[in-house]
């Protein structure tokens, strides 16, 4: 069934010449974003403020969600340039903070993880001092593929479960609930240095008490920061919604989250994992971020 947007859900409509900068660039650089390739809402919001998120690995996912409005086929060749572009990109758009994600690529013996490596040091070349986050697939829980992004010291390592325990055969078969966990518990007690985050989506069905329930077994796996949205259906192929959830539903969320001890709760219906990533920084990392700050600035005398 097709539901009406709550009063609260409106979808925000590009306007002429706003986002045109970004979009030129991007394509310019023959480069994707999980913005457009997964039908982000919050494009328009984004890329007018010279912010998006870089998808690396091509825009073809291996794995078929059943949320996810990313194209499912047969994996594209590598382009060992792409972190290069990648960096170039981010420097022409003046970030701060970086984020680099990735289409799942089971068709590689590394899952791709070799490429996410290669874009951080290519990132920490051209933009030093840039505050770089990553959001990986969980590369089939293979410690080694997880262990070369990681080493590659990203500030923060993200993962998202999606969902709760109950529903991950529906939202994302491919994937297994533990196997996300026990990435992000790895990650952290391997490289506590670095902040892990996750993030879910609601209105899939799942009860308020599971959602609590995805709260603590990631903060027992050691996650600094957690974002909470609601799913909106990109197409009529995908999942349907099964309840749009009341902001105040949210702003619970964020309070019970806060009082877990996560350092950094995002909860409301149009919060994506990647959605003002900037906001962690400015207020868990805001020393690095004047730091950088004072970087570019005496470059620009310079």
């Amino acid at each position: 069934m097709n539901r009406r947007l709550p009063e609260w859900l409106t979808i925000r409509a590009p306007r002429p010449g706003q986002i045109q900068e970004v979009d030129s660039l991007i394509k310019g650089l023959q480069l994707h974003t999980v913005c457009e390739s997964a039908r982000c809402p919050n494009l328009t919001e984004c890329w007018s403020k010279h912010t998006a998120t870089f998808m690396i690995l091509g825009d073809v996912c291996t794995r078929a969600c059943g949320f996810c409005a990313i194209k499912t086929g047969r994996g594209e060749t590598v382009d060992l340039l792409e972190p290069r572009r990648v960096a170039l990109a981010a420097k022409h758009l003046g970030l701060k903070h970086v984020v680099i994600t990735s289409v799942a690529r089971d068709d590689l013996k590394d899952g791709g993880a070799e490429q996410f490596a290669a874009t951080i040091r290519a990132v920490r070349h051209e933009i030093p001092g840039a505050i770089v986050e990553v959001l990986t697939p969980d590369f089939k829980g293979i410690r080694w593929c997880i262990k070369t992004v990681a080493d590659a010291q990203p500030d923060i390592y993200n993962h998202n479960v999606e969902t709760v325990e109950r529903l991950q055969h529906l939202v994302r078969p491919q994937a297994k609930y533990w196997r996300s966990i026990d990435l992000l518990y790895y990650v952290k007690r391997t490289h506590p240095e670095i902040y892990t985050k996750s993030g879910l989506m609601v209105g899939l069905g799942e009860t308020k008490e599971e959602v609590i329930q995805t709260m603590r077994d990631l903060r027992d796996a050691g996650v600094d920061c957690l974002t909470i949205g609601q799913y909106l259906r990109p197409t009529m192929h995908h999942l349907p919604v099964v309840e749009y959830v009341h902001p105040s539903v949210f702003a619970e969320y964020r309070r019970i989250g806060e009082e877990m001890g996560f350092l950094f709760v995002a909860s409301a219906p149009f919060v994506r994992s990647s959605y003002n990533a900037e906001a962690f920084s400015l207020k868990v990392m805001a020393q690095r971020l004047a730091q950088l700050e004072a970087l570019q600035g005496s470059a620009e005398v310079r």
